[in-house]
């Protein structure tokens, strides 16, 4: 069992924070100033682990602060402990009396605690800190350098080696117990003195080996800003902390220029665009624009310049191996001619100047092969004229209806480039259709003759209206199962776009309403159904008890919603067996979302759970604003921007809170549940077709100073009786798990995080909305709080903590419901 700590300073009171962040800071004898750099810091993550020998493991991840030693000047010899910082993410700077050292991501840093000196995390920031005892050996080599001395290369050997165990590490530390950890720190100090005590065997090697570095940084930083149109050498300079001759210089040994670098990537991730043909449907000008080209004509003849024929003959000719483009990233520019060499003695200037530039070549060719990131939706900004006209009556909300289509989901994936298919205003109404992702199950009764289902799930041997179905790669490298990987399941309608919304801000969700969608089918026309899956990622999977061990079951119910009471009933079952989709593909589990179940191929079980009557209570799993974070996010964990959230309470008459990330919100809304149980236990619940009716209500961050909602970090449900808070194992996991997150989090969740954060989310709650103080609250919780399992099968497992109004009589009476006048 492990002992790791977590802490989130969104769970605790405003005031309270800063002291409780040092109180953590001050295990690896720091502490911390974030006034003195103008951030309120209401989003930190930390997690804490100690070992046998008393070595302090923590894994922050932060807004800008300054860390320094606790006593603000100089301590009394520490014996044989070293302060090691790895900076996974964002930029630092360690100043020393006359020293200053310059870090960034990658870096490692060797520390002495027994010294006076401040580090000053200039931007957001994920690193490891590790205070390692017993290694009076370490400490000796760090107190004999400067400071520059002990930040380590971690470009080639050693260095990389470290990097690799912290990174591993910091991984790994929630599956670490404490008796594991100090291999952990011998291991780890014997690489840093390795590290330390390396010489290197002449300057040439050393001044060659800084300068590819350096080129593999700008590399990097040009990749991650094509899409700026006025991106030039001086910004990347400043960006870098180098001069923009020196730049220039490394392009030189590389045999090209800069600009003559920066048009290339922009074409070859042109080049990708144009031959994909789920990018057919954009403009030429449209695509040129996305990759920061501002003037079509212009773009169009650098095209033909590097490709030797026109973006319009490109796209209408792609080459044959679009396939290797997708997947390694671009069409290779050619390499430099090299002259033969018969004899070693006769080497010519030119074949000298051709092996120096070689390594050169190498990183930018290398850098190549995977910097490409493919973003298949255009960046756009919402356009003036797109906006809705200024209401008459402010009072009146406007209604709006959105019906389904593959013009209006984004299937198995959340993202703030997504273009909104409606723009609205705070207050305004809008009727959303949603489709259920298992539809396909039985397409007779789900699909059949509904022109919305039609055209979001059609799917032939030529055709696919919706290709992209996950937030995995377009081009099915890792498993070959479909364009997305199916790294998310859930078909979403939306976003709708909220008139002034902006990050800081909190979007109320009311659900109106939510009615079934009937089938359309000839022979069920009528009637509402919805599917059920026992799937290999349900808590049951692997404790069955009959044969096969190992299988997963098909549900099948008839949905009676306008019956008293409104009740589900159970038609027939099916064992899974693979399934072939239209592409030829066998899918031995449910593992591709839409796999058009062929009922030639299964064998049904009916007159299954007769005594059964199953209670309906509709309500939507994933409801979700854009998350902050670039590029697509896995629509399968929740986490602050809510989600799949799956909790059955999110139904008729009851109100989700969401901070807002983005500019504009983007609400989106899917996953339709008729009925669920807490837990969700074999992995999915009756999953069905709704239509939801849906009042959104902006409230500015100007506007809920002072309230509960101020500074609101993730979501909280009210319904007519209940004040509902969301805990997850992670509450904000992108931010908490860095660049691999959407990997670690199905690995590093546990019900005993997920039960905490709602435990600390019910305690914040209680401290701000109701004034208790912390005894109160606390007491309070263990006699009159109930806690429950939302659900085990989304990754960041979910436990929600359910406050009863009753218990605030005084409270309730005080804030009467507005009713909110539907007209019909």
């Amino acid at each position: 069992m492990t002992d790791l700590k977590r802490f989130s300073t969104s769970a605790v009171p405003t005031e309270l924070r800063q002291p409780a962040w040092n109180e953590i800071l001050s295990r690896l004898g720091l502490v911390s100033d974030a006034v003195s750099l103008g951030y309120s810091d209401d989003c930190s993550h930390m997690a804490l682990s100690v070992s046998t020998r008393d070595s302090v493991f923590v894994q922050l991840t932060a807004t800008p602060q300054i860390l320094s030693p606790i006593s603000g000047k100089a301590t009394q010899p520490v014996q044989g402990t070293v302060l090691v910082l790895a900076l996974l993410d964002g930029t630092a700077q360690v100043l020393e009396d006359d020293q200053s050292v310059t870090l960034r991501s990658g870096d490692i840093m060797l520390l002495d605690p027994s010294q006076f000196w401040q580090m000053v995390l200039q931007t957001h920031f994920r690193i490891m800190l590790i205070k390692l005892e017993s290694s009076s050996f370490l400490l000796r080599l760090v107190r004999t350098g400067r400071q520059e001395a002990n930040r380590i290369n971690t470009e080639q050997g050693m260095g990389t080696l470290c990097l690799n165990m912290l990174q591993s590490l910091t991984d790994q530390l929630p599956h670490l117990d404490r008796n594991e950890l100090p291999a952990l720190e011998t291991t780890l100090a014997e690489l840093l003195v390795a590290c330390l005590s390396h010489k290197h065997s002449g300057a040439n090697d050393d001044v060659t080996d800084v300068q590819l570095a350096h080129l593999r940084r700008v590399c990097r930083s040009v990749d991650s800003r094509l899409d700026d149109p006025d991106l030039h050498i001086d910004k990347i300079a400043a960006q870098e902390g180098l001069s923009a001759r020196y730049i220039q210089k490394l392009f030189k040994n590389s045999g090209t220029t800069f600009s003559e670098y920066l048009k290339s990537r922009r074409i070859q991730h042109c080049c990708i665009d144009l031959a994909n043909p789920a990018l057919a449907q954009f403009s030429i000008a449209q695509l040129c624009y996305r990759w920061g080209f501002n003037d079509a004509a212009n773009f169009s003849r650098t095209f033909s310049q590097f490709m030797g024929m026109s973006p319009k003959s490109y796209r209408a000719a792609p080459p044959q191996d679009l396939h290797e483009q997708l997947r390694r990233g671009c069409p290779q520019t050619k390499p430099s001619a090299r002259l033969p060499v018969t004899e070693p003695q006769k080497l010519t200037l030119q074949d000298d100047i051709q092996q120096r530039r070689r390594p050169f070549q190498d990183v930018l060719d290398d850098h190549a092969r995977y910097a490409l990131s493919l973003r298949l939706a255009p960046k756009r900004a919402l356009a003036p004229e797109d906006s809705v006209p200024a209401q008459t009556n402010a009072h009146a909300p406007r209604q709006y209806y959105l019906p389904v289509s593959d013009k209006t989901v984004h299937w198995g994936y959340f993202s703030n480039e997504i273009k909104p298919v409606l723009t609205i205003r705070s207050g305004d109404i809008v009727t959303i259709e949603t489709l259920s992702q298992h539809a396909s199950d039985d397409c007779e009764r789900m699909i059949e003759g509904d022109a919305g289902a039609q055209s979001v799930f059609h799917w032939t041997r030529t055709a696919k209206n919706v290709d992209r179905r996950g937030a995995g790669p377009m081009d099915a490298t890792i498993f070959g199962r479909g364009a997305g990987e199916g790294f998310g399941v859930h078909i979403c309608t939306g976003p709708v776009y909220v008139t002034d919304a902006e990050p800081g801000d909190v979007l109320e969700i009311r659900i109106l309403d939510i009615q079934p969608r009937l089938s359309r089918s000839s022979e069920h026309q009528g009637k509402h159904f919805g599917s059920n899956a026992a799937t290999w990622w349900g808590f049951q999977y692997d404790d069955l008890l009959t044969e096969p061990k190992k299988r997963e079951v098909v549900t099948v119910y008839e949905v009676h919603q306008h019956t008293h009471p409104p009740h589900a009933k159970a038609i027939y079952n099916f064992r899974w067996t693979p399934q072939t989709d239209p592409y030829g593909i066998v899918h031995p589990t449910i593992d591709y979302p839409g796999i058009p179940v062929d009922h030639a191929s299964i064998d049904k079980q009916f007159g299954i759970l007769e005594k059964a009557t199953i209670p309906v209570r509709p309500h939507f799993g994933v409801m979700a604003v854009a998350p902050r974070e670039d590029g697509m996010v896995d629509s399968i964990p929740p986490s602050y921007f809510g989600g799949n959230m799956d909790n059955w309470r999110a139904g008729k008459g009851a109100k989700l809170f969401l901070p807002v990330a983005t500019s504009g919100a983007r609400f989106s809304v899917g996953d339709p549940h008729a009925s669920q149980g807490d837990s969700e236990l074999c992995g999915t619940a009756i999953e069905c077709s709704l239509t939801g009716v849906f009042q959104l209500v902006l409230h500015k961050q100007s506007d809920i100073k002072g309230s509960f909602m101020d500074g609101l970090s993730h979501p909280f449900l009210e319904t007519p009786d209940e004040w509902v808070l969301q805990g997850m194992s992670f509450s904000d996991y992108q931010t908490e798990l860095g660049p691999n997150a959407q990997t670690q989090v199905y690995k590093n969740s546990s019900m005993e995080g997920a039960m905490r954060d709602a435990f600390r989310k019910a305690r914040h709650y209680l401290m701000k909305a109701h004034q208790l103080s912390e005894d109160e609250a606390i007491s309070l919780i263990s006699v009159a709080v109930d806690f429950g399992i939302t659900q085990v099968v989304d990754g960041n497992l979910g436990v929600h903590a359910i406050i009863r109004k009753a218990i605030f009589p005084d409270y309730v009476a005080s804030k009467p419901e507005k009713n909110v006048s539907i007209s019909n």
